[in-house]
């Protein structure tokens, strides 16, 4: 006979076994993982919906709240916790991370969706019982009926300093980002208050799924008789999915003709694509090639041209992930394994050479909200040597009168302007294209000659682009 059935019974109120909710377990083991292995809830949560939908009685309503219920809990975790603090007699740091991560699904049920107060405690308290047991799960009960006196406003007034006081703590607190970002997302948006909320609110949205039809191997035409799928904003090979469909259904995408890919990466290959380049345009270089959105599409233009993309990545295993993207591409094109910054190729061999350099990844917080939580400022200091050098290696790569593009997927000053400012200092011979004409139905990208993509302006990730001639 179990522990549990031995319990004392109060008259009238028989023992009880918890419910258990396939929905809300499988959130729950979601944030374990990102919390417990540093995993990234895009890469958690597909094969657990998949494997949820084969053994259970799961359809696409679970699968949708169940997403809903972990991203929406990462992306406002800076304001949950704070919530939850006011709530509890101890610091957070002694709640232990299983009961914390429960509590803050719980809030956001409370707080960020339309889930009834009364459903939305009672089910986390359900949880609770299943994956903590009865004694937490009173612990939970507790703190929750608090959280639920005041909905999120309510608690925004009583946990967030006042704006004139101190703004960037204020924004940090209503909008969820850690302090730091705040300040370093305003810099970057030059200063005033203009733009920042509706950039911090835009990260907390949750991003469509955007295809891309890969040249001569399938067409936008193709991809928008898929159900709830419009013409994308700016590029003329995208497609987005406005349910947040699921690309795995798309003939396209499981032959590899179609991929997923962020509109703003479609942009920067585009561009770079596009930039005159002075003499022949035979030999194309993607550097920092994993895991090979950009390098896929780029092989795809280049062989419209009759040009070859080599395609290079210094990790093994990414360096699978480009050939498999690569795979059945109409023109010629070769993926190796390669550091960029001590590269295996002659210096000035490429017309076009693509760097998109490894970063914070600051501008795709929408699609990976748990990073905002684990980057710090120090990590930009990690990351400036290799990022310089590798613009070196590209413009050393380039033949005279070929064009580099400089890209990153963050915002800050550091990894984009900075860079592209220091290493020119080291190549007289180089100088800045425009970027903007090439983009000619894209607006608000600023004064140039770099451009920089927002999704609050471009409904993109933050992508970062220069493109640079090389004169000599």
């Amino acid at each position: 006979m179990s522990d549990t059935s031995r319990r004392p019974r109060k008259p009238g109120k028989p023992y009880r076994r918890p419910k258990k909710d396939p929905v809300r377990i499988l959130a729950f083991e979601a944030l374990r993982a990102v919390d417990e292995r540093d995993a990234y809830a895009n890469l958690v949560l597909p094969p657990l919906l998949r494997k949820a939908r084969e053994s259970e009685d799961f359809d696409g309503r679970d699968a949708a709240l169940a997403t809903e219920l972990v991203y929406g809990t990462l992306r406002r975790q800076g304001t949950y916790d704070a919530v939850i603090a006011e709530c509890v007699d101890r610091p957070l740091r002694d709640v232990d991370p299983p009961v914390l991560d429960v509590l803050s699904l719980g809030v956001h049920q409370l707080l960020g969706t339309r889930i009834p107060s009364h459903a939305a405690v009672s089910a986390t308290v359900e949880l609770a019982r299943v994956v903590l047991g009865d004694g937490r799960a009173k612990f939970v009960n507790a703190v929750l009926r608090k959280v639920a006196q005041h909905d999120l406003d309510g608690w925004l007034e009583r946990i967030a300093p006042p704006y004139d006081e101190d703004p960037e703590d204020h924004l940090a607190v209503v909008h969820s980002h850690p302090r730091w970002i705040v300040s370093a997302l305003w810099d970057a948006l030059g200063g005033g208050r203009a733009g920042i909320e509706e950039l911090l609110a835009a990260d907390n949205e949750r991003p469509e799924v955007t295809l891309v039809a890969r040249p001569g191997r399938a067409t936008t035409d193709e991809l928008l008789r898929e159900d709830a799928a419009v013409p994308g904003r700016w590029s003329p090979y995208a497609v987005r999915l406005t349910e947040g469909g699921e690309p795995g259904a798309v003939d396209a995408v499981r032959d590899g003709r179609a991929g997923v890919q962020d509109e703003g990466s479609q942009l920067v290959a585009l561009a770079l694509a596009n930039a005159p380049v002075d003499g022949p345009d035979e030999r194309w270089l993607d550097g920092c090639a994993g895991p090979g959105g950009k390098a896929a599409l780029l092989a795809a233009l280049a062989a419209e041209r009759g040009a070859s993309l080599l395609a290079a990545e210094k990790q093994p295993h990414r360096a699978g992930l480009v050939a498999k993207a690569l795979h059945g591409n109409p023109g010629p094109y070769q993926v190796i394994a390669a550091d960029g910054t001590r590269p295996p190729w002659l210096p000035g061999t490429f017309d076009r050479v693509l760097m998109d350099v490894p970063c914070t990844g600051l501008g795709a917080l929408r699609r990976r909200p748990e990073a905002r939580w684990r980057r710090r400022p120090e990590d930009l200091d990690g990351f400036a040597p290799l990022q310089r050098g590798l613009l070196r290696t590209a413009l050393e790569s380039l033949r005279v009168g070929g064009v580099v593009g400089y890209a990153t997927c963050s915002p800050h000053l550091a990894e984009t302007r900075a860079v592209v400012v220091d290493v020119l200092k080291q190549f007289p011979e180089a100088e800045l294209v425009d970027a903007r004409p090439l983009l000619p139905d894209v607006p608000n990208l600023g004064d140039g000659p770099d451009v920089q993509l927002w999704p609050h302006l471009h409904g993109t990730d933050a992508m970062y682009l220069a493109l640079i001639r090389r004169t000599g």
